[in-house]
């Protein structure tokens, strides 16, 4: 079973055992408070994030508003992960790294198939004003979120806050290529869209396999 026991596994490892003290538990909370605010900016996100790509028929724009809602599921997995009991559960950890993993994985292949089908329909993206102030906004925030919850997951020896601090990273990085990709498709070079999302869904792979193993970023 996905969600089920692994024995000892990297998770398992990696999983506080029997966290008592009140740094821990202080980071817990931060961690879920952290997880909260950024569903909501994740909500917006996404709504601009696709909305803008629709407009301008870029798969690398939807397909980062689309990240948006696999960040938002890794957020919610952090938020059940640390509320009421399942704070101090080496299961729920092991439970909520697997969740993380597969929410990476979700993103890929949706990816993988809008690229052939642009392919093959021989779309191209237009140029974005909108998409293009949306991702670097993004380009501006994701950082910070990441880099906290990346240093809280270590603290907590929680490879799925890790992944959240992770993706939120992505997002950064993905909204960097998107603005990039917006750039070069204006100057004309259209193969910047698809090679954009192409990369996205690699990276979105490599990053659920590192989360399903249970792996904790410690810097």
């Amino acid at each position: 079973m996905i969600f089920g026991d692994s024995g000892t596994t990297t998770a398992h490892r990696s999983a506080p055992r029997a966290p008592a003290s009140a740094r821990w538990l202080r980071d817990a909370r931060t961690a879920r408070a952290l997880s909260l605010a950024t569903l909501a900016w994740l909500g917006v996100e996404s709504a601009l994030g696709i909305a803008a790509g629709l407009a301008a028929h870029s798969v690398a724009l939807i397909g980062w508003g689309m990240f948006s809602l696999v960040e938002a599921v890794a957020s919610l997995t952090v938020v059940w992960r640390f509320t009421g009991s399942r704070t101090c559960s080496a299961d729920a950890e092991v439970r909520a790294g697997r969740a993380v993993a597969i929410s990476f994985w979700m993103l890929a292949p949706y990816l993988a198939l809008h690229v052939l089908y642009d392919l093959w329909a021989g779309h191209a993206a237009r140029p974005s004003v909108f998409g293009a102030v949306v991702t670097a906004v993004s380009l501006v925030v994701m950082p910070f979120l990441g880099v906290a919850k990346r240093r809280l997951g270590a603290r907590l020896g929680s490879a799925a806050t890790s992944g959240e601090g992770t993706q939120n990273l992505l997002c950064a990085s993905q909204a960097a290529g998107v603005l990039a990709g917006i750039a070069l498709n204006g100057l004309g070079f259209r193969w910047a869209d698809p090679v954009m999302a192409t990369l996205l869904a690699a990276v979105a792979v490599h990053e659920g396999r590192k989360a399903w193993r249970g792996h904790v970023c410690h810097h």
